[in-house]
Parts: C-alpha cells; structure tokens; sequence
C-alpha cells in the first residue's frame, strides 16, 4: 500500500488484515525539515525525511505510474516508479528492530529509510530471479509441464496414480492433491501435494543459515483409511506459508484449525507434526525445481496433550 499527502510519500508491506511488516518512506514533496518531524508522526502522518537524508533536500514532484515486483516467496516486493526501480521492501525488514526498506532517494540509513543504491549489490540478484520467475510463470505451460514432472517422480517412487484433487482455490500457488493407492510391498495409500514446490516458502533465510536446501518442500500423509479424509490435511496446509508468510519444516506442527471431533486422523489428536524422514515411509527425495532440491514433509498425528 502506498499512502501520500500534500507533504510525503510512503509505501507499507502489509498482511490481508492490515497488520503493516514492512514500511519505507518514498519521497518528500516539500522541503525537508532539519529533524525529524514529530507532531507529523504523532499525528500518522507519512514521515518527511530530514534534510541531511534525502537526496532531493528542496521536495520533489508526485511520484509517477507505479508497478510492483514480487519476490518469489511473495514475503517482498519491489516498488518501480515509470519502471525505474524506487524502492525494495525485502522480506526481512522490520520496523521494530529498525529496519526499514530501502529507497532510491534516501541517503545513509535512518528508522524510513536505508539507502538503495549501496544495498543494491545484494538486492539485484533477487529481483532479477524475482522477474525471471513470475515471467516463467504467468508464461503458457509452465505449470501443466512443472506438474507433469512432479507426477512423474511420484509415478518412479510410489507407483500408479489414483485420483487427483484441486487444493489451489485458484490462489497462487497452484496445488494439486495426488492420490497413490497401494503398490507391491505398500499396503497403504499415499496422498501427495503437487505444486507447493514451484515456489520458495516465505521467511526460511530468516531462520536457516542454508535456506535454499529448506526453501522448497511437498507435503504427504499415508493412510489405511479413507484417502478423502486424509486428503483435508493437505488442503488445510498446502497453501498456509504463503498466505501466513511462515515456512514449514521438520519438526514443526500444526494446530487443527476446526473442530477437534473433526480431525481427519482421529479426535485424540490436535493436528501434526512435519518429519523429513519418517519411519516406513517410502523414500521421495530426488527432485529439485530452481537448482534447488525439494523436500517431502511427512504428517503424522500430533498431541500435546500428557
């Protein structure tokens, strides 16, 4: 969102609820005060930046047509103004622990603003992958032929396909549901997510030190009963770090998010836990989508209770 009055301009990263976990100043359009204007921030109003910080001390102009770029995980987004780049709001930034996003017109580093052009160096890569990816995507056949390719794995390491589901919602990203009945030595059935793959999970460089080995995952669940009910823990996940910016690892767990009476493996359980590798389960590793190998998250039941 991009808030403006008569005096300066400011973009804010925000969540569907309004909750702001980004914000930059973006330019003043009168001149700048000599310190920062408190009666504007009590007021909240867009912060003016102080003389000594902006590059254009006197006030510029209304900015002009503005366009964003996503980042792929969708956790930062850079802001262009008539397609020069203005200002990058990364996925890490936080206002509480002073750090801001940054602006082509800021100069040093202040609690609206740091620097564009001196971080620029870091930021470049990623929205060049950023542009090359949502290009690949929104380009005729990508997701039919990344689909196939993940069926594919799954048709090498879990036999025949079953039925298959829609869990996307027409949301992005695009998630499918593949069922794998029993094969040769496997008396169970396998459910599969197709698709959480083709795009980074939101905020694992915040937490891990590797995090193009974490960045990219799939989600299964084996059944002997129903594959109908086990496939609801897959539509209740397949999309959740995008839509609550959070990522999805070994180890983590999730809280039922209904009715505990309506618990798909059973109502003595509160949700489940993610395992990399879980015990007599089949082995999915192999795949990799952006040079990054993906990795198969497995549900298992999970209580906190004694």
């Amino acid at each position: 969102m991009v808030e403006r009055d008569e005096a300066a301009s400011v973009a804010y990263l925000c969540s569907p609820g309004g909750e702001v976990h980004g914000a930059v100043w973006l330019a003043n359009h009168t001149p700048a005060p000599e310190v920062v204007d408190l009666a504007r921030l009590n007021a909240g109003a867009p912060p003016l930046m102080p003389r000594p910080n902006t590059r254009h001390p006197g006030g510029r102009h209304a900015l002009g047509q503005l366009t964003t770029l996503w980042f792929e995980e969708g956790d930062g987004v850079a802001l262009y103004e008539n397609d020069e780049l203005l200002a990058v709001i990364p996925g890490w930034a936080d206002m509480s622990r002073g750090m801001p996003g940054y602006a082509r017109d800021a100069v040093g580093e202040t609690p609206f603003a740091w620097a564009l052009p001196e971080a620029l160096e870091g930021l470049q890569p990623r929205i060049s992958h950023a542009r090359a990816y949502w290009q690949w995507r929104h380009s005729e056949g990508s997701w039919t032929s990344f689909q196939q390719f993940v069926m594919g794995h799954l048709d090498r390491t879990l036999g025949p396909s079953g039925r298959y589901w829609d869990a996307g919602g027409g949301r992005l990203p695009t998630v499918g549901i593949s069922e794998r009945p029993p094969y040769g030595d496997r008396d169970f059935t396998v459910l599969s997510t197709v698709g959480m793959s083709c795009q980074r999970m939101p905020t694992v460089e915040q937490w891990i030190d590797r995090p193009r080995a974490y960045a990219r995952i799939e989600l299964a669940v084996a059944t002997h009963g129903d594959p109908r009910e086990a496939a609801l823990l897959l539509v209740w996940l397949a999309q959740y770090p995008w839509h609550s910016v959070t990522w999805l690892g070994h180890g983590h767990t999730a809280t039922w998010y209904h009715e505990p009476s309506t618990f798909p493996l059973g109502a003595q359980y509160d949700g489940v836990i993610m395992l990399a590798d879980a015990p007599g389960k089949p082995d999915l590793s192999g795949f990799g989508f952006g040079g990054e190998a993906v990795r198969w998250l497995w549900l298992e039941a999970w209580t906190s209770r004694d």
